[in-house]
């Protein structure tokens, strides 16, 4: 496969892990109020607590994404400019990559995974029986 393919590849992956990351706060919320018992299940809540975990520890490191790092990579590769091409890919950087100081970042990260953690508190996951 050429590198701009998997590069736009990793981008799509990157995003849906955004989606999931967001948006599963959102359904651990919702489907416990509406008793969606999926929601709660161990694995789901074991996941969606890991990826904010990483993400979290990455923005205190100081560590750029795994994901990002490769998806530059393939782009040079590719020699292509990075962050620039077809109209999904334009689309999806927009909302993947923006400017702000690290600290900007981390906090948001952080207050983000500490909702995650409280989610956990006021709707422990569960395992199936």
């Amino acid at each position: 496969m050429p590198y701009q393919v998997l590069a736009d590849l990793v981008l799509a992956v990157h995003a849906a892990l955004v989606v999931f990351v967001a948006g599963g706060l959102v359904l651990v919320v919702i489907g416990n109020l509406r008793g969606w018992g999926w929601v709660n299940h161990l694995w789901f809540r074991l996941l969606h607590l890991a990826a904010i975990a990483i993400v979290v520890a990455e923005s205190w490191l100081g560590l750029n994404c795994p994901l990002t790092t490769l998806e530059i990579w393939l782009r040079t590769e590719a020699h292509a400019t990075a962050y620039s091409g077809g109209f999904i890919e334009h689309w999806l950087q927009r909302i993947l990559y923006y400017d702000a100081p690290p600290w900007v970042f981390a906090t948001g990260y952080t207050l983000f995974g500490l909702l995650v953690v409280a989610a956990w508190w006021f709707f422990p996951p569960t395992r199936r029986r």
